[in-house]
């Protein structure tokens, strides 16, 4: 099945799809259609924090589009975030409507939003009337907090405002990740949308997109997370196994290296690597022994040795479809 006519984003993950991070698969595998950072939330005051503001700075996004994500219930605090962001030439942003994880959610926030939809209606009124001149706003959200019966509803107040693009991920908030993405409930949002619909959930390997093309053949925008963490080069083309280990060293070595520029100690960039490689380590056959050893490392120099080894002596996965290790 061909896949030339796919839009190919980026979902936002904290900590792991840094401008680093994005940068580096850009540069090896190839740029992705959209990238989404992290979320950004309003301040008191207007200027962002250091680690925000290194994800946003355009010499940071070079030849990327890039989409900031903003997390909030404050309408007024979205748009002083909105104007801001504008001002470093930024002409979409998103609302984070999805992010599942109670810190989040008990503040009303993220998914969490969903379970007051007049508040969200109104929200979306004062941010629509209030966006500057050639800003975009798309969505992210879930299908509720509790049922899917609750996305009917979602689904008339979004279709009420001109959203550049809905990102459905088809769980409500208390699944989290488990139980598998409502394919039929996106089915009935791919029919009732106005928006351009894109959808996000459960696709790791190219099979997986095969099988919802199969389902949603007009479906175009397809927003991959935990599936491009796991095997950056997912989109790219047919390669012998030798072929993608180099490209993944290459890869491997373009984040390691923007991390130690980053000056935030051995230890941080120890933290942000293995991060990385509780989803890495699945491209890659017989390979426990060594992510033990990664994982295990205190210095980076013993780090370094762990994942020589490991790319000294474990094959990459006969294919990227092999899903007995999914994430």
């Amino acid at each position: 099945m061909s896949f030339e006519h796919l839009q190919i984003y980026l979902a936002p993950m904290e900590g792991i799809t840094t401008y680093i991070y994005r940068n580096a698969q850009a540069a090896v595998y190839g740029r992705l259609d959209k990238y989404f950072t992290p979320f950004l939330e309003p301040h008191e005051k207007r200027s962002f924090k250091k680690r925000e503001l290194q994800e946003i700075l355009p010499e940071h996004n070079k030849g990327l589009f890039v989409v900031p994500q903003i997390l909030t219930n404050r309408a007024e605090g979205f748009l002083e975030l909105a104007a801001a962001l504008k001002e470093f030439g930024y002409e979409e942003i998103n609302l984070n409507l999805g992010c599942p994880s109670k810190t989040v959610t008990g503040k009303g926030k993220g998914a969490g939003f969903l379970a007051f939809p007049k508040e969200l209606d109104r929200f979306l009124d004062r941010v629509f009337s209030g966006l500057g001149a050639g800003m975009r706003l798309s969505v992210k959200t879930r299908l509720g907090v509790e049922s899917p019966e609750e996305f009917p509803l979602l689904l008339d107040i979004f279709n009420s405002y001109p959203l550049e693009e809905l990102i459905v991920h088809p769980r409500v908030q208390r699944d989290y990740y488990n139980n598998g993405p409502n394919w039929e409930a996106f089915r009935a949002a791919r029919q009732k949308s106005r928006a351009p619909l894109c959808y996000n959930g459960d696709l790791f390997t190219r099979k997986d997109i095969e099988r919802f093309r199969t389902e949603f053949p007009d479906t175009e925008r397809l927003m991959l997370g935990r599936g491009i963490i796991r095997n950056p080069g997912l989109m790219a083309g047919e390669e012998t196994r030798e072929e993608q280990k180099e490209r993944f060293r290459r890869f491997h070595s373009l984040v390691l290296e923007g991390y130690r520029a980053w000056d935030m100690g051995d230890r941080n960039v120890l933290f942000k690597m293995k991060e990385l490689w509780f989803y890495q380590i699945r491209q890659f056959e017989d390979a426990e022994k060594y992510g033990k050893k990664i994982k295990k490392a205190q210095r980076l120099s013993e780090y370094e040795e762990a994942v020589e080894e490991l790319l000294g002596i474990c094959r990459m996965c006969r294919t990227p479809d092999d899903t007995k290790n999914k994430p």
